[in-house]
């Protein structure tokens, strides 16, 4: 019980709340409100996923905003030409691995602290865009959004897809060798090296790996509008990394699970429509994520000290 203390307390605070949106706030429970709101957050939880695997390597990438928006105008701009959903989905999920890629070469090939480089290429990324497009937006055919289909089924198709995707990478980690070697890598980099792994070799791929899923959760967002913006990844990186990180995956590394993830993301995601059903200002908003963001740092500082006692 104690080793998922943190993501029982997230569930918890999650149950609570939603107890208290159905005393007061009922209206927040109308299915086809709740089902835009989940499919909203469905690319999200792809993004999540990959950046659990950076996290718990003990490494972060803040660049995961950028690439999100450099894929879905890439996307968006061959889609604009004509192009099928069946060659876009791919090419933006390469576009997002070669991104990952430069970011994984950087800091596995070099050594360079991940937070310096993914910071650097974040800001490289978004303003070379802005340059580029000049705020443009991007117009896609109408067979495009929801995959062609109506919006109910086009949004039922993006939760099943992102909850599948969450329950296989999920039992991949727990139960697959490539899983264990994602966390010894984490906990302990040498270590890991002197028991035959390659740590330099995981942490490129875990970054390679984000840089995909970025890409595909791109498509996942672009099926969802008529237009993209390029500004469109916009706060993305901090989302995910306060979701996972609420979640219970340990900042420092080594600890965490994808369904930790999964629960803190649905908690940070229920704050906004929370205040604005129960009638509070929205700006309280930032404000109460920032301090559940920082009680889980805290939390997990406090549990590495007694652990190193």
């Amino acid at each position: 019980m104690s080793r998922y203390f943190r993501e029982l307390s997230v569930l918890g605070a999650l149950i609570v709340i939603l107890l208290g949106l159905a005393v007061f706030a009922p209206a927040f429970f109308q299915p086809q409100p709740l089902l835009s709101l989940v499919t909203r957050e469905a690319p999200t939880l792809v993004v999540a996923c990959g950046m659990a695997l950076v996290i718990i390597t003990r490494q972060i990438d803040i660049s995961v905003g950028s690439q999100f928006s450099v894929c879905s105008v890439c996307a968006g701009l061959l889609a604009a030409r004509g192009w099928p959903l069946a060659l876009v989905l791919p090419s933006s999920i390469i576009t997002g691995a070669l991104l990952g890629a430069i970011n994984g070469a950087l800091v596995a090939g070099l050594g360079l602290p991940s937070i310096v480089v993914t910071l650097a290429t974040m800001v490289t990324l978004r303003q070379g865009l802005n340059l580029l497009r000049q705020g443009e937006f991007v117009n896609l055919p109408d067979n495009v959004q929801w995959f062609g289909q109506s919006q109910s089924a086009g949004q039922w198709t993006l939760v099943i897809v992102a909850l599948l995707f969450l329950g296989a990478l999920g039992w991949s980690m727990r139960h697959l060798a490539v899983g264990r070697w994602v966390y010894a890598v984490g906990t302990d980099a040498e270590a890991s090296r002197l028991a035959g792994l390659r740590p330099q070799l995981i942490t490129y791929g875990v970054f390679v790996f984000l840089g995909a899923l970025t890409g595909l959760a791109a498509i996942m967002n672009l099926v969802q509008s008529p237009q993209i913006q390029p500004a469109v990844g916009a706060g993305l990186e901090l989302k995910v990394i306060a979701a996972v990180v609420v979640g219970g995956v340990a900042i420092s590394g080594g600890r965490g699970n994808l369904w930790g993830g999964f629960v803190g993301l649905l908690l940070l995601t229920c704050i906004s429509p929370a205040l604005t059903h129960l009638h509070i200002e929205a700006y309280w908003e930032k404000a109460i994520q920032g301090a559940i963001i920082l009680l889980a740092v805290v939390a997990d500082g406090i549990r590495q000290r007694r652990v190193n006692r």
